[in-house]
Parts: structure tokens; sequence; C-alpha cells
């Protein structure tokens, strides 16, 4: 079993950062564990759970085109974990924020989130 956690999350003013951190344990270091891509999702209230950032177990970067320029996905490999810097952000950014790791062994894991509030 594998288990993330994120951090990092709570209120800003418009125009601030904050940065994300989504720590991996468990079974990360089994025969079987290969992640082919870590992600960063979000959920604002009444809407769908939208993917804002990923990265591949190449390094390739994907972004949301609303968050392009603003934030950066990042790996650090030695402590199986991934950032979101995020940087000017919006009220409009506001959301629960959940880490998605998924493996060769088509397996989803998720964070238990946490919460990104921007103040105007």
């Amino acid at each position: 079993q594998v288990q993330l956690v994120e951090s990092g999350g709570g209120l800003v003013q418009a125009g601030g950062s904050l940065r994300l951190s989504c720590a991996a344990s468990g079974a990360t270091s089994g025969p079987t564990f290969r992640i082919v891509r870590t992600g960063w999702y979000r959920q604002a209230l009444g809407k769908q759970r939208e993917l804002v950032a990923g990265i591949s177990s190449g390094s390739g970067t994907i972004y949301a085109d609303s968050v392009k320029g603003r934030f950066t996905i990042s790996r650090d490999n030695t402590k199986d974990t991934v950032h979101l810097q995020m940087n000017s952000l919006k009220p409009e950014d506001t959301a629960v924020y959940y880490c998605n790791v998924y493996t060769t062994s088509n397996e989803n894991y998720w964070g238990q989130g946490t919460q990104v509030t921007v103040s105007s």
C-alpha cells in the first residue's frame, strides 16, 4: 500500500505564493511500484476535479492552461516528494488540491487533499 500526504496549503492574498508538497510512503520501494506520472489536481466547490500539473517519470511536465507561467511542478527523487510552486495566485485558484500517483500497474493513489484559499 502507498500513502500520499500533502502539505503546504493555506490562506494567502491574491498575488501571493504557496508551495505544496506531496510525500509518498509505504510500498514505494517495492519491485512492482513504478510511477508513470505524479499529478496535482484541484477541486473547487461545486466543480469537477481537474488536472493542474503533472510530471512524468521522465520529468516531462504538463500544465493546465489556467496555471501556465504561474505554477511549477518538480520532483525530489531522493525524498519521493513532488512539489507544486504556485505564484501569482488568484482567487479562482481557491480549491482543495490533491496529489495523485499513477503507476505502471494501472494503480491510482490519492492523497487526502489540502485546502488552498486565495483572498481578493
